[in-house]
């Protein structure tokens, strides 16, 4: 008898679950809205240096002849080093040299932007690298939060965890909107980023180990879809908040709303056993079983608690011996390739994904509505695991999926530069496509790896993915060098993954290995059969929380 059993009477879905489940869905929301702030919050308008003779509020536009005269071919970071009188203006006398001087000012573009932070500290030209360094470090809070967080959940448990990152998110959201120069914002945002793997992470947790087995798959691609509502909204505000500093307020205030979460959200049931905690753990499951309208026997109680007494001494034999790690993952051959393979197919996947999210203003067109369309094209993607990953094979769908994303944005090297809407269209089958692979690898992983060092091997691989997620952003500025770049880069990388994730073997319907022998020997032509094991998927789309965590 464990808790899933007692899930299984209490009723794996039924109306307490759907009610809390579907509260703490809401946070996915504002998380999006921090990940995907740094589009706008980061924007890089149309500029050009400051000719000597202009004021600071001037106009972007100037008359041809004037760009002709002020500005080498294709080159707004400098000017012809000339005397810039009436008479060279009127074009009295001609231009006697072709030296040119950086900039000490800069016009900017305001028709789309009335500002960003890029240019109220003009992070543009030189400069430019400070604001791909800015998301990057968001990323690497991302990676931090995932551990500090993660470790505290465990410790201190799911609801103080998730009201301890919900506050700090909110008091940094709001630093970063007033932060008076570049080093400031960056560490607030970054804070924020952590915060953002404490509120999804714990959230998520919290509502896969309250529902049934057999409806934590919805449950965990449900509310990656409420993640990408998040991310479609977040251009709502931009759309109607022009001002950077407001549009970051705005962004952060909706997570007030979660406070009250500490009268209506309990702490997990199933983390309470596990420490023992059997009083209230017990409160609780009593509480959803007058709301769902079932009675839990005495027996089950009895046996819950004897279960968690035994699962207290077998933690202590487990302690005295060694603890696995990543390495015993790479120390056979077999079991090497897999986990390289693995490893590699989470860098892409978190890297493609973000690279493709925070390109959206490099495509031409309406920046609004490809950043829009960007996130609603996670909805079918999403979908689409709910009805073929059962049924076609993890693999067959990670693959898949990876290779239609690579073909299409390599296609984009052929699309005539006049086409801008079919560029738009291949981000945007790839965008969809890289968001099935990212939901496919998280079960994908669970299944491939060890049962004894299952854990070990998800943290390894989402460590690699927070990587791919850090030099996402850098990909925004080779998109100025020759704006196809990031697509392409993108592009070769899902191909280059979605063809050797075929050597990886299918899980599906396949026991999962228990021990590092297990593991050696799946997928070998001459391998055993794995010992067959109960314990199904538990970890479904656990790790889905990390990326994007978390």
């Amino acid at each position: 008898m464990g808790y899933d059993d007692v899930i299984t009477h209490l009723g794996e879905f039924g109306r307490y679950q759907k009610r809390i489940y579907y509260l703490l869905c809401l946070p996915a929301i504002v998380c999006a809205f921090h990940k995907l702030a740094g589009v706008f919050l980061l924007a890089k308008p149309d500029f050009r240096c400051a000719l000597p003779f202009e004021e600071s509020n001037s106009s972007y536009e100037l008359p041809q002849n004037l760009w002709n005269l002020s500005y080498p071919q294709g080159e707004v970071c400098e000017i012809y080093d000339v005397e810039y009188s009436e008479a060279y203006l009127n074009g009295s006398i001609p231009r006697r040299t072709n030296q040119t001087r950086s900039c000490s000012a800069y016009v900017y573009d305001r028709s789309k932007y009335l500002n960003s932070a890029v240019t109220e500290w003009d992070m543009v030209c030189d400069r430019s690298l400070l604001s791909a360094t800015s998301d990057s470090l968001f990323m690497l809070g991302v990676l931090l939060g995932s551990f500090i967080f993660g470790q505290m959940s465990d410790k201190l448990g799911r609801k103080p965890t998730f009201f301890a990152s919900l506050v700090i998110q909110l008091i940094f959201g709001v630093l970063a909107a007033v932060a008076p120069e570049y080093f400031s914002y960056t560490i607030s945002r970054m804070i924020v980023g952590a915060t953002t793997s404490g509120v999804f992470l714990v959230a998520y947790v919290i509502a896969l180990e309250m529902v049934g087995s057999s409806y934590r798959l919805f449950a965990g691609v449900a509310m990656q879809m409420f993640f990408s509502v998040g991310f479609m909204l977040t251009a709502g505000f931009a759309y109607f908040i022009h001002d950077w500093r407001w549009l970051q307020i705005a962004l952060t205030l909706p997570g007030l709303l979660f406070l009250c979460y500490y009268w209506i959200v309990p702490e997990s049931a199933r983390w309470l056993l596990l420490k023992g905690r059997k009083d209230e753990a017990f409160v609780i499951i009593e509480k959803a079983a007058k709301e769902n309208r079932v009675e839990i026997p005495n027996a089950i109680y009895e046996q819950l608690v004897e279960e968690v007494a035994e699962k207290k001494k077998q933690d202590e034999l487990t302690a005295s011996q060694p603890a696995a790690t990543v390495f015993d993952l790479l120390r056979y051959p077999n079991l090497r390739r897999k986990t390289l393979l693995i490893f590699f197919d989470w860098f892409v996947n978190s890297g493609v994904y973000y690279g493709l999210s925070w390109n959206t203003n490099n495509l031409g067109g309406n920046q609004l509505v490809n950043f829009m369309i960007s996130g609603a094209v996670e909805i079918p993607g999403y979908t689409l695991l709910l009805f073929t990953l059962n049924r076609w094979g993890r693999r067959s769908i990670l693959c898949g999926t990876m290779l239609i994303a690579g073909v299409s944005l390599l296609a984009t090297i052929f699309v005539p530069s006049d086409m801008n809407w079919l560029i738009i269209a291949c981000a945007m089958i790839g965008k969809l496509t890289i968001t099935s692979s990212y939901g496919t690898i998280y079960i994908f992983s669970a299944e491939q790896f060890p049962t004894v060092v299952r854990n070990v091997g998800l943290g390894a691989s989402s460590m690699i993915a927070r990587v791919g997620g850090i030099l996402a952003p850098y990909l925004k500025l080779l998109g100025e060098i020759w704006r196809p770049l990031p697509l392409i880069i993108c592009g070769a990388l899902s191909l280059i993954a979605g063809l050797l994730s075929l050597l990886l073997p299918e899980t599906l319907n396949q026991p999962m290995p228990e021990t590092i022998e297990d593991g050696e020997n799946f997928g070998k032509k001459t391998s055993k059969t794995p010992q067959s094991t109960e314990e199904g998927v538990n970890q479904e789309l656990r790790g889905m929380l990390d990326g994007k965590s978390s």
